[in-house]
């Protein structure tokens, strides 16, 4: 069954190699924009729940500014300590230049 997509941010908003930090659907969400594909994560670090948009993105893997867990984009799976568990990572498309994710 196909899940029901949010609007989250206009593409044009996201550079290349960069990210933006938004809120849908009550949900603190990070938009990114890699190697001409877009993902969207949850903007919390699960070690200590810090904003991640505070840090930095190095190719698909974004930094939290406080310990230093890292994270992969494309999966949200944890790349670095102090981290132990990794965070939501979200089925994504763009329609007419919106990007959309599938939060369910």
């Amino acid at each position: 069954m196909a899940g029901k997509f949010t609007a989250i941010v206009p593409a044009a908003e996201v550079p290349s190699g960069g990210m933006k930090a938004v809120q849908a659907a009550g949900k603190r969400l990070i938009a990114c924009h890699v190697e001409d594909k877009f993902y969207v994560i949850d903007d919390t670090c699960s070690h200590d729940d810090g904003p991640l948009a505070d840090g930095f993105l190095d190719g698909i893997a974004i930094e939290c500014p406080r310990h230093g867990a890292r994270f992969d984009i494309t999966n949200g799976k944890v790349l670095c300590l102090p981290a132990a568990v990794g965070i939501c990572s979200y089925p994504v498309k763009v329609e007419s230049g919106q990007i959309l994710a599938d939060l369910g």
